[in-house]
């Protein structure tokens, strides 16, 4: 098929292109760059020996996509773009639903006006907000924590509306939990603007040195070490479960609601012990106060996955750590040198 990856030059973007080109689709990216870098293109065109097309553009901007899906005839959209800080977006919660909300209806309408309707959604686990149990299934209650959970959740009700109205559409909503390591060649990996506001970059920056530790919020938790427990999953494994939704897509028309995870909790302190295995190094850290939004333990009961699409995590802690240090280590400041 060919294939609209928005976000694509996003961490888990470029992943997951990476692997729908090796199943055999043509792919183009969108990416307004505002998180992510252009030259990550020509890392994807080294392992792939195949240079995808970016076609740099935002997705709240309804006449750069209508011109685009009128141009480039596509079979479908797996849709990344978007913000994801969770503290961030309980400062600037506008700007969240403007992203990603906005963004997202933007993008629908344009596929809609094009007859494009099959459409792979990445939504994530925040919308659970803090479970009552664990692992978390996907008929658990919707309360999210924070405004980037809630843009997940209007999006995953405007889907739900759409396929309603109109049962031709095939539409996946996919529910990360946390994505972390990088490619196994080293040359792709995650590499945010600024300070990271995820766990593993931040690791990655300390342990190569660009930072003087990490800053570990909240040891009071009820969980076995006192810090936050979550599903981390590698973003390879990640990747092939869009693959595989893709898949399971094309042969059925209807909504497709799954959990991306591993089906087991990690603490913060478990992902600094194995980091510092991988690096060979200890990892310094500081213990602060929680961050607003933040919940004790997120984690995936991921049966359906595995019933419905075949899905199954195959990368353990310990290699999503080394994949990442690699990473880190053969490209000390990202894609920037």
């Amino acid at each position: 098929m060919k294939l609209l990856v928005t976000g694509g030059t996003g961490y888990i973007g470029s992943h997951t292109a990476v692997l729908l080109m090796q199943a055999g689709h043509e792919v183009v990216l969108w990416d307004n760059l505002s998180n992510s870098s252009a030259r990550v293109v020509d890392r994807m065109a080294m392992i792939l020996r195949e240079r995808p097309l970016l076609v740099i553009g935002d997705v709240r901007d309804r006449a750069a996509l209508d011109a685009l899906f009128a141009h480039q005839g596509f079979d479908a959209v797996i849709h990344f773009a978007g913000l994801k800080a969770v503290g961030e977006s309980v400062e600037r919660p506008l700007l969240y639903y403007e992203h990603n909300v906005q963004g997202t209806l933007t993008l629908l309408q344009a596929m809609a006006a094009a007859g494009v309707r099959l459409f792979v959604f990445s939504s994530s686990a925040t919308v659970y907000g803090d479970p009552a149990s664990v692992p978390i299934r996907e008929d658990f209650p919707r309360a999210a924590t924070n405004p980037y959970g809630r843009s997940k959740i209007i999006v995953e009700d405007i889907l739900a509306d759409l396929i309603t109205a109109d049962p031709t559409w095939r539409i996946a909503r996919l529910r990360y939990f946390n994505p972390v390591g990088a490619h196994e060649s080293g040359l792709i990996g995650e590499d945010p603007r600024g300070t990271p506001s995820n766990l593993m970059p931040y690791i990655c920056q300390v342990a190569v040195g660009r930072r003087p530790q990490l800053r570990v919020f909240g040891d009071d938790y009820e969980t076995p070490d006192g810090t936050g427990v979550r599903d981390y999953i590698h973003v390879v494994d990640l990747a092939a479960g869009h693959v595989q939704a893709l898949d399971y897509l094309v042969g059925k028309a209807g909504l497709l609601t799954v959990n991306l995870g591993t089906g087991r909790g990690y603490s913060v302190r478990d992902l600094i012990a194995s980091f510092a295995r991988a690096a060979g190094r200890p990892i310094p850290y500081v213990i602060e106060p929680r961050r607003p939004g933040d919940i004790a333990t997120c984690y995936a009961d991921a049966q359906a996955a595995q019933r419905l699409l075949g899905f199954r995590a195959l990368r353990d802690l310990d290699r999503m750590c080394a994949d990442a240090w690699r990473w880190q280590q053969q490209n000390p400041h990202g894609y920037d040198g």
